[in-house]
């Protein structure tokens, strides 16, 4: 007979699973030849992304190529545990590579974005640690992505994400603009997706308490102090005037 939380957890799995094959449906996110790099953080939300792309992989049709690629920066003291997410990344049959790299001075003419159209926390020279860190890390992402001859990155936004950057957006920025579950790049030949676009972060967070993943050893020491933080407690506070605010903006965003 199975526990309590085995039956929560295949239940849960198995919503996850539909969320996630939807996503990719209504949003056409993976197609026959595609080889699409997943950017592993080692957070819940990007290792749940490798396990539901790795299964995805598996099935004969379409047939696609998964590589995950893990991005280390040197100035930032987070430690991550790369003997787990080799294994985990290995149980799922997923190629993981390891780069790292270093911050230094933006170049000349870099917009405040990251490369998709969407701010970044923190502003382009005004010293904050979130914006140089993470043009860095998606320089990378690129920079491999071409050499490896992918022609999509897969990111582990979820929905939450989603509707917190529309807020970050209209209130930092002026823009009614978010992370979109797909997306063109303008410079090079590279799709942005986001497969877990239809799924709440507590979903996420049950799974990955319920699955045993395995959190960072150090996390950065920046990601408990930066706007996305406050806005996500702006959300809450909205939460209680309108219990179903997250599908409300969820709306807006998809009815433009």
């Amino acid at each position: 007979m199975r526990s309590p939380e085995q039956i929560e957890l295949a239940k849960l799995q198995s919503r996850l699973t539909k969320r996630f094959h939807k996503a990719c449906a209504d949003y056409s996110l993976i197609e026959q030849g595609d080889h699409i790099l997943i950017a592993l953080s080692g957070g819940k939300d990007s290792l749940a992304l490798v396990e539901l792309l790795g299964r995805r992989a598996q099935i004969f049709v379409p047939r696609f190529k998964v590589t995950a690629i893990h991005v280390r920066v040197k100035e930032r003291a987070y430690i991550s545990d790369l003997a787990y997410l080799q294994s985990f990344c290995d149980a799922f049959r997923v190629p993981l590579l390891v780069r790292d790299t270093s911050i230094h001075s933006l170049p000349s003419g870099v917009p405040a974005t990251n490369g998709s159209g969407v701010a970044l926390e923190g502003r382009a020279g005004d010293g904050s640690p979130c914006f140089l860190c993470s043009w860095y890390r998606r320089k990378a992402l690129f920079d491999a992505a071409q050499e490896l001859g992918c022609n999509k990155i897969a990111f582990g936004h979820h929905k939450d994400d989603i509707v917190e950057t529309l807020l970050m957006n209209l209130i930092f920025e002026g823009k009614f603009t978010t992370i979109y579950p797909k997306l063109q790049m303008d410079k090079m030949p590279l799709q942005l997706i986001r497969p877990l676009c239809l799924i709440e972060e507590r979903d996420l967070t049950r799974y990955a308490a319920l699955r045993g993943f395995v959190p960072q050893k150090q996390p950065c020491p920046f990601e408990r102090a930066s706007a996305r933080t406050d806005i996500k407690s702006l959300v809450a506070d909205l939460e209680r005037l309108n219990p179903n605010v997250r599908d409300s903006l969820w709306g807006a965003i998809t009815r433009r």
